[in-house]
């Protein structure tokens, strides 16, 4: 890749139950995260065993999983907002190290 500059940022994935999905992103809106990706319909297995993931009438019912980066600085205000829902909900965050061209497109800043 020719002249392309990356830029470290934190990856979340957030999964949770569908019926939740506005709580998360009304949550990261409010942090200020400039964008993300919703993912509907998980299988997976867990603590609660396995949970297959299949188109309903009601998308409700449906684990989905909402990715975003962001700056470093911003994971323990989001993990902040998210605690006393995970206190009360199924659901879990993984955070990773990732690198990004165009970091315009996750920060109020070139990068």
């Amino acid at each position: 890749m020719h002249n392309l500059n990356f830029s470290p940022l934190k990856k979340l994935e957030i999964i949770l139950s569908g019926e939740h999905q506005s709580f998360a992103t009304d949550l990261l809106d409010r942090a200020g995260v400039k964008g993300y990706t919703i993912m509907h319909n998980l299988s997976g297995k867990g603590s609660h065993g396995f949970h297959e993931g299949h188109l309903m009438f009601n998308e409700d019912d449906v684990l989905i999983m909402i990715i975003a980066a962001v700056p470093e600085d911003m994971v323990e205000p989001i993990l902040e907002g998210f605690a006393p829902f995970f206190s009360e909900h199924s659901g879990v965050v993984f955070i990773s190290d990732i690198q990004v061209t165009r970091m315009v497109k996750f920060t109020d800043q070139e990068g």
